[in-house]
This record gives structure tokens, C-alpha cells and sequence, in this order.
């Protein structure tokens, strides 16, 4: 087991998790700027399509890094052990500080390549491509994000054997989204069985670290989940979104976002949209705005302007306007 990074870290840490078309280059960024983690994720990225040269020209958007996101962990997903070798000898050749391998992700599309979620079916086929990442890229710690189970909680013997087959292999570090896949997010996340994993983890891998993820509101709800459950870690998601703040506890007024907002959205154009290396929709950036502008008077008439901007110019105008109106 290559521990690397994961032994440094105090106890509980909290970290940022892989969100697709949210934790990208630009976000990250501002993330690292402005309330950093103590690991963050990349976006999860095909292994697939890194094995071929359009597809890694395409994909390698998803893996820019700065120095000041270390440590950083590339997302790969893929359900065939010999992509997944030659991957992850690209991202130790990226010089990234861990590998994690999506192995809970509900996509449909995902799903259908026998990736993601899927791999919960398959355990012995997943224990393959971890080990292929291990050999792929032997410098770095390998890890996994999964869910309890597929159709049922299997954590827990007989039944249990998806969770123990993937201690089996030699984990770094283990994130646990305490649902099951045919849950989704549909029921609340179940922290008894995350506990459960670590009780688990006791006993058959002590080395690997347990992370639990699911529902995390805030700061202080993650610290109250990791006393509860004995977890390593706690990794938050969704309540990202709108405050890269998140893990600093601070609280910034509206001008502070607004600026924040900006800044973000010059980022997502300069690094993701605009060529020779971007390419990715200018839309996309604007599912942050319904979480940057809430909360005050004037902010639902400030988000409607924003969702019909075109550009990080016309976003800029848009908001100095609104911050002068809020100073007549």
C-alpha cells in the first residue's frame, strides 16, 4: 500500500468531493483561493477516453491543476482494468498526488459501460481495476468512492461483500456515500453505516483510510459526523456550491460572493470556454449562479439578468450594476 499524502493529515480531515461540470478547473481554483480543503477531487474523467489521443486531448481540460490545489486527486472511471493501467500512468506522469476510482456513480450512461455504480455488481472485476490502477501507477495512493450497495446495503456480512472485497485490495483510503444505488439521494444518508465501515475496516484493513460522504450540510456538521462515526475523514459536496468559503467557516456578505462570482466566472471563460484548450460551454457556469444569489432583497431579479448573459463581461456589468443599486 503507497500511503503518500493520506499519512500527513490530521485526523479528522475534511475534503472536497468529484462533482461533474462543478468541481472543475476554474472552481477548484477559487476554492483553493478562498476556503481550501484539505484533499480535493478533479471532476470524475473516462479512462476510456484518455487511452485515445482525441479523446485525451478533449479530457485533459478536466485534469489542469495548480500548485496551490495540493493535495490533488485525480477522479478516473472506466470498467476495463487494462484502460484504467494506462491511465493511471498518465496521471502519475501529471505529477497528481493520489488516484480515485469512481465506483458509485448512478449515471445511467455510466452505468451502461459497466463503470460507476455498476462495478458493485461486479466485484471481482472491480478488484481488477484497482489493482490496475496500482500497477499503472505504483508512486501513487489509489483510492475508491462507492455507496453501500447496489439494490441493498451490503456492508455488513454475508452480504457485505462488496465493501470487504474492496478492503482486500490494499486501499489508501475508502469514501463511503452511505446510500444505496437504488436510493440515490432520494432518503437521507445513512451514518450508522459508515460507522459500520469502520468498524469493518478495523478489522480486516486498518491502514485504509475511511472517509464518509452524504448530506454533509456544513463545517460543523461534518466535524459532529466524524466524532459520531470514528470516520478518518468527511468529504463534503453540494454545500460547495455558491460558497467556496465552505471550508474556512467564514460567512462573506453579498458584495464579497458577487466579487467572488465574477472572479469565478473570468476563470471559467479564460480556462474552459475559450480555445485553443477550452471548448465546454459557456452555460455551464450558470448553475452556480442560482446558488451564488439567494438569500437578499433584489437577488431573484439579479439571477434572472445573470442567466441571460453570454459572457464573463456582460456578467461583470450585470453585477456592478446591482452592487451600485444596493449602495443608492
Amino acid at each position: 500500500m503507497v500511503k503518500g499524502f493520506w499519512e500527513k493529515l490530521k485526523r479528522p480531515f475534511f475534503v472536497l468531493a468529484p462533482m461533474a461540470d462543478v468541481t472543475d478547473a476554474a472552481f477548484r481554483r477559487v476554492i483553493a483561493k478562498y476556503g481550501k480543503p484539505d484533499v480535493i477531487w478533479t471532476e470524475f474523467v473516462s479512462a476510456d477516453g484518455l487511452c485515445h489521443p482525441k479523446g485525451r486531448e478533449k479530457l485533459l481540460i478536466d485534469l489542469k491543476y495548480t500548485e496551490a490545489e495540493r493535495p490533488i486527486v485525480a477522479q478516473l472511471f472506466t470498467a476495463h482494468p487494462d484502460k484504467m493501467f494506462e491511465a493511471a500512468k498518465l496521471v502519475q506522469e501529471l505529477g497528481f498526488d493520489g488516484l480515485d476510482i469512481n465506483m458509485g456513480c448512478p449515471d445511467r450512461t455510466i452505468e451502461k459501460q459497466g463503470a460507476g455504480a455498476a462495478l458493485i455488481k461486479t466485484p471481482s472485476l472491480a478488484q481488477e481495476v484497482i489493482r490496475a490502477a496500482q500497477a499503472g501507477a505504483p508512486k501513487l495512493p489509489i483510492s475508491v468512492k462507492t455507496r453501500i450497495g447496489y439494490n441493498r446495503d451490503e456492508l455488513d456480512p454475508p452480504a457485505g461483500g462488496w465493501i470487504s472485497n474492496l478492503l482486500e485490495t490494499g486501499l489508501s483510503a475508502l469514501t463511503i456515500h452511505a446510500r444505496t444505488r437504488k436510493e440515490m439521494s432520494k432518503v437521507p444518508a445513512r451514518w450508522e453505516r459508515v460507522a459500520a465501515a469502520v468498524e469493518l475496516r478495523n478489522k480486516l484493513a486498518p491502514e485504509t483510510l475511511i472517509i464518509g460522504n452524504g448530506d454533509v450540510r456544513d463545517m460543523t456538521h461534518a466535524r459532529e459526523l466524524a466524532k459520531k462515526t470514528g470516520a478518518d475523514g468527511i468529504m463534503l459536496g453540494r454545500a460547495i456550491f455558491g460558497n467556496p468559503f465552505l471550508f474556512s467557516d467564514q460567512i462573506p456578505n453579498t458584495e464579497t460572493k458577487l466579487k467572488v462570482l465574477v472572479e469565478h466566472t473570468k476563470l471559467f471563460e479564460e480556462l474552459l470556454v475559450r480555445p485553443p484548450a477550452g471548448g465546454k460551454s459557456f452555460a455551464i457556469m450558470k448553475k452556480h449562479y442560482k446558488a451564488y444569489v439567494r438569500g437578499w432583497t433584489g437577488a431573484e431579479e439579479l439571477r434572472a439578468e445573470l442567466m441571460e448573459t453570454t459572457n464573463a463581461g456582460e456578467v461583470e456589468n450585470v453585477v456592478d450594476k446591482h452592487l451600485s443599486s444596493m449602495l443608492d
